[in-house]
């Protein structure tokens, strides 16, 4: 019997991929770590197949032609003042944990030129990104202490609101972005850290395309225009970003992809509510009552070809210039199907060569762009560290009776 030939657009997608890697904008290992070994990367070794268990291993990084890499930071929102800051430390040390203990593939990463350099060498750069403001509980100088820990973007929410900016998943509470929050975003601008707004609401989107002066990313949101959920980015947005130089960056979670998956999702939640768990639960506890609920109700799946209506519609009104890619592999417990874990990027780039996208299109999409956007943030910064001093602004000073 013959063997199944690889197809044409799927050689040259891994062809591209390795003159142009992926620089992913989101990968939520760290707190896959915690949640089932407690950060033992003994019990959970990445040299070795992982795929029983986690979406992502460094053979898998490979075959998916992974080059840089945002690691995620995040802790969950009921971890809140110095517990959330103490949280991200932990994940801080993760990250620095595993770039130590598999140096010759994952290589720390602090700026636009370290993720070349790494590039060269065939290693994967990591870097990282806070996934909430709440990581550091109103205080700029924890801000700071992040960056100087290699922190480079902050989510400026997650789920749920700080008392600075309103999330997507949240009821609106400050309007967008108080003036602590415009503080905080003209202080991320000055320490050259990414803003990144997926996860927040659409008015705290508008307000920071509005106050930033560095370009900002979304590290893994999709289209509201394809899939009306909140955590995906509206159509107004995605024309705004050109004039800020920003990055849109398309994630694989279903209930973002396909709107019968985010019906579904939403009964799953409750039904994880309704245990007692946590709907991120991501221990086996949480995992088993997910596959109750999933037996009894079958889980609408998401295609790759949903991710490419996603990317059309983006590069349709953002442009090819702002737009990337943002898997959130290992932070969320169902994959589209072809994304299934970090060795998939090859399937997306095969279904939009399908689509009639150059190949000097999907090199911006994978690589240059997100790689352009760290690089403009760093000079931005670079001109504002001349002029302006460290922000020492508080919540109470800006917002007073508001921030209560």
């Amino acid at each position: 019997m013959t063997e199944p030939t690889e197809s044409e657009p799927r050689r040259l997608a891994a062809r591209l991929l390795d003159e142009h890697p992926v620089f992913d904008g989101h990968n939520d290992l760290p707190w896959a770590l915690r949640e089932t070994v407690g950060y033992d990367t003994d019990r959970a070794d990445i040299a070795t197949d992982q795929s029983a268990v986690l979406h992502t291993d460094l053979a898998r990084l490979r075959s998916g032609g992974v080059g840089a890499q945002f690691w995620s930071v995040y802790v969950r929102t009921d971890l809140t003042g110095d517990a959330a800051v103490s949280a991200t430390l932990e994940q801080i040390d993760c990250v620095r944990a595993l770039t130590e203990r598999y140096s010759d593939r994952l290589i720390p990463a602090f700026s636009a030129a370290d993720v070349e350099r790494c590039r060269e060498s065939g290693g994967t750069a990591s870097l990282m990104g806070a996934e909430g403001g709440h990581s550091i509980n109103c205080s700029m100088g924890t801000l700071r202490a992040l960056y100087e820990l290699g922190v480079r973007y902050m989510t400026l929410t997650h789920n749920d609101n700080v008392p600075w900016a309103d999330s997507a998943t949240d009821e609106p509470a400050a309007g967008g972005l108080t003036r602590f929050g415009e503080a905080v975003v003209r202080e991320m601008n000055r320490l050259g850290m990414l803003v990144d707004l997926s996860h927040t609401s659409a008015e705290t989107m508008r307000d920071a395309l509005r106050i930033s002066r560095a370009p900002v990313i979304f590290s893994h949101s999709s289209a509201r225009g394809v899939c009306d959920h909140p955590r995906n980015v509206p159509d107004d947005v995605l024309r705004a970003l050109p004039d800020n130089g920003g990055v849109a960056m398309a994630t694989f979670v279903p209930k973002f992809v396909l709107p019968e998956a985010a019906e579904w999702d939403r009964a799953a939640d409750a039904h994880l509510t309704g245990s007692g768990l946590h709907p991120l639960d991501g221990t086996e506890r949480g995992h088993r009552a997910r596959a109750e609920f999933e037996r009894d109700n079958p889980r609408p799946v998401a295609t790759v070809s949903k991710v490419a209506d996603h990317l059309d519609h983006m590069r349709e009104l953002a442009g090819i210039d702002h737009i990337g890619l943002g898997g959130d592999f290992d932070g969320t417990p169902f994959t589209t199907a072809g994304l299934d874990d970090v060795a998939g990027y090859p399937n997306l780039l095969a279904a939009l060569l399908d689509r009639n996208w150059s190949e000097a299109e999907l090199a911006k999409l994978t690589w240059h762009n997100p790689l352009r956007a760290l690089r403009d943030a760093e000079g931005v910064a670079e001109r504002l560290r001349r002029t302006e001093r460290p922000s020492i602004a508080t919540l109470d000073q800006l917002d007073g009776e508001t921030s209560a």
